[in-house]
């Protein structure tokens, strides 16, 4: 339970400086000669024209044959790929009663090419973020938003919990958090009563609980592959939650693969989707790189020392668990992969989500991790892309997402190289369309600038 709380409590120690938004663009913008991977099939539309007007794409068609205004801001993308924005599906912005740090790390999203987050860790504030990125206030992805979190220290009896569903509800919050620590009387209260308001719950499946019982109640998403691993396991029920560590780290050795088929039937069947989270296991969990070396990683510049020193203390601390031991975690790492191929394979909706800013997971770089692990996990490139494109569009229950098409929001990356080859060249960045605001390499550059601290 130690090292579920310092879970918890490592999501709120991001620090980040102020921030102005953007302007934003009035005039139609144009990507010339671009090669368009419209995600609607595995394929590339050679020298197309793109044309974007008010937020949505107005056009796109063959270069040469496609007409656009003579005032439209042209952009020269020969040679380079169009992709529909990417989604973070389990991202955490600061919960703090100051907009001016949340505004960084939507920025440090939206450059790395993310137009979409789900908040998952709510507050007050984030209701008014929210408003006012869709206003245009502020610039940043679209922000999908819970309340603060149900668990075991917020919620004590069924009545309270109850009640905290109505009350989020009122406040307008698009969905639950659940975090770990909450009973079967409490967890029962907050699924009943969610489904008697019809708010969604998604996050974590409390070692109480069970993976069997969250996903008969109607999680709209488990994340991190949450009580997984013990649902393999037999006789969990005779241990303890600390025995098995988080997410089943420390009893991954003892797990029937073969009941991988029922695990993956139910969660199809019941329509739950899944955000695995691969990124903070394979960063945070494993010996592959110390502590040390992950600080060192380029992108940690735009952390916050205080942070970084809570991370690496975070890895040292669970790598000197007595119950540690670096060959059981491969072993957990690859059981964990051979999960997400499962679902995939077996017709699970997988998301895209890297619980970023997380354990050595830095926003918008975390969530490129996230897209090679899905990878080094088995999916194809475009099966990967799928988790943060298509499959967010379908979750969400929007036909004019996560493709490139006549009619759908203009929320696009530019990237100097094919993804469909190699999924690496996500982060080869030319630019990013975010709405109506188009931010050019050189802008991109200069924000990233802005923000290292």
């Amino acid at each position: 339970m130690k090292l579920l709380l310092k879970f918890i409590l490592l999501l709120s120690g991001v620090s980040c400086h102020a921030q102005q938004p953007a302007d934003t663009k009035n005039t139609d913008i144009v990507f010339n000669a671009v090669n368009v991977i419209p995600m609607d099939s595995e394929r590339v539309l050679e020298n197309q024209v793109v044309v974007v007007a008010n937020g949505r794409i107005a056009a796109i068609g063959d270069a040469g044959k496609t007409k656009y205004s003579k005032n439209a801001t042209v952009i020269n993308a020969k040679g380079k790929y169009l992709i529909p924005g990417l989604a973070e599906m389990h991202a955490h912005v600061p919960p703090v009663d100051d907009l001016e740090p949340m505004k960084e790390v939507l920025m440090l999203f939206a450059v790395n090419g993310v137009t979409t987050i789900r908040g998952m860790l709510g507050h007050p504030r984030h209701l008014e973020l929210r408003s006012k990125i869709q206003s245009g206030e502020i610039l940043g992805p679209r922000f999908i938003t819970s309340g603060p979190s149900f668990s075991g220290q917020s919620v004590k009896t069924a009545e309270a919990a109850a009640e905290m569903v109505r009350q989020q509800k009122k406040a307008g919050y698009d969905f639950l958090k659940l975090h770990p620590g909450l009973t079967k009387e409490t967890f029962t209260a907050i699924a009943k009563t969610a489904k008697e308001v019809n708010i969604p719950f998604a996050g974590h499946v409390s070692f109480d609980v069970g993976v069997w019982t969250a996903i008969e109640a109607g999680y709209t998403t488990i994340d991190h592959l949450d009580g997984f691993v013990e649902s393999l396991v037999p006789g969990i029920e005779n241990t303890t939650e600390q025995q098995n560590g988080l997410f089943g780290m420390f009893v991954a050795d003892k797990a029937d693969t073969s009941k991988i088929l029922k695990l993956t039937t139910a969660l199809r069947n019941n329509k739950i989707w899944v955000v695995p989270t691969q990124a903070l296991a394979e960063r945070w969990f494993t010996p592959n790189k110390s502590a040390e070396d992950l600080r060192n990683e380029p992108e940690m510049k735009y952390m916050a020392a205080t942070t970084l020193n809570n991370w690496v203390n975070s890895k040292k601390s669970l790598m000197n668990n007595p119950q540690y031991n670096a060959e059981s975690i491969h072993r957990f790492i690859a059981l964990r992969r051979k999960l997400i191929y499962e679902c995939n394979r077996n017709g699970v909706g997988l998301l895209l989500g890297s619980d970023a800013p997380q354990v050595f997971d830095v926003p918008g770089f975390s969530l490129h991790h996230e897209l090679k692990y899905m990878v080094d996990a088995g999916l194809t490139p475009y099966e990967a892309l799928r988790t943060g494109t298509v499959n967010v569009a379908t979750f969400l229950n929007r036909n004019d997402m996560g493709v490139i098409k006549k009619g759908a929001v203009s929320d696009l990356v530019l990237l100097n190289g094919n993804p469909l080859t190699n999924i690496e060249l996500v982060k080869n960045i030319e630019g990013v369309m975010l709405g109506t605001q188009w931010l050019s390499k050189d802008q991109i550059s200069k924000e990233l600038k802005r923000l290292e601290k």
